[in-house]
């Protein structure tokens, strides 16, 4: 599985520079991943990784791991679709300007106000209909985002060769799950059309149950044993 998306990453670029006509690595003819677990980047990876890409792109990797948006969503995000006032990134678009299918993947996403402060600047900077540009303010293209993405990756120590920028959305996850929440409000956050997705995804990080029902359990029969001694005659 590995290898053909390493391929088909390679066919991509031939395809883009005119090398090949097509590439013969797809979906259908990808093998099965089986129930690989995503790697998850450390917080340090992650600022390693935004201050390895060039400047003008920086903002993809706050996009990724802290919105939680897709490539395609990524190179998309026009600059009306985030309300910087309120804090409020509205996805619409993928590249190059395709309307989102469902319903769910158009769900606003909450962003803190220095989140959105850091968006702000570096629109000023552009001044271009997209969140995203290349150097001559074009519209950014995923390919070029990709290119750009695992050259800074090379530079982060530790960081596996398949790391995607889609494996940013499995560290906002854990992000959130850390700080306490729970499925329903991950499943907002990365827009998933179920919470089964999440949990299928990402139960191994929500901690052991058996632990927290033990935990619940002995907290009612300590409360319990501490009336009895209280009301017990001495």
């Amino acid at each position: 599985y590995a290898l053909h998306s390493r391929l088909g990453q390679l066919f991509s670029d031939a395809v883009h520079d005119g090398i090949v006509a097509k590439s013969p690595c797809s979906r259908r003819t990808s093998p099965g991943a089986g129930k690989q677990r995503a790697y998850v980047a450390t917080t340090e990876q992650v600022w390693a990784l935004h201050d390895a890409m060039p400047e003008h792109l920086r903002a993809a990797i706050l996009l990724g791991a802290f919105v939680g948006l897709r490539l395609a969503e990524t190179c998309g995000l026009r600059v009306s679709d985030v309300d910087f006032m309120r804090g409020i990134v509205h996805p619409a678009v993928q590249y190059p300007a395709e309307p989102l299918k469902s319903e769910t993947s158009r769900t606003a996403v909450p962003i803190p106000a220095d989140l959105a402060a850091e968006l702000s600047v570096h629109v000023a900077g552009w001044r271009a209909e997209t969140l995203l540009t290349d150097l001559y303010g074009r519209q950014l293209a995923p390919w070029t985002l990709e290119r750009a993405f695992r050259a800074a990756r090379a530079r982060v120590p530790g960081l596996p060769d398949g790391f995607r920028y889609h494996d940013l959305r499995h560290y906002l996850a854990s992000l959130l799950i850390a700080s306490g929440a729970d499925v329903k409000v991950v499943q907002a956050r990365l827009r998933h059309a179920s919470a089964k997705t999440t949990l299928d995804t990402y139960a191994h990080m929500f901690g052991d149950p058996d632990d927290s029902t033990r935990a619940a359990i002995a907290e009612v029969l300590a409360a319990r044993a501490g009336t009895v001694r209280a009301s017990s005659p001495r």
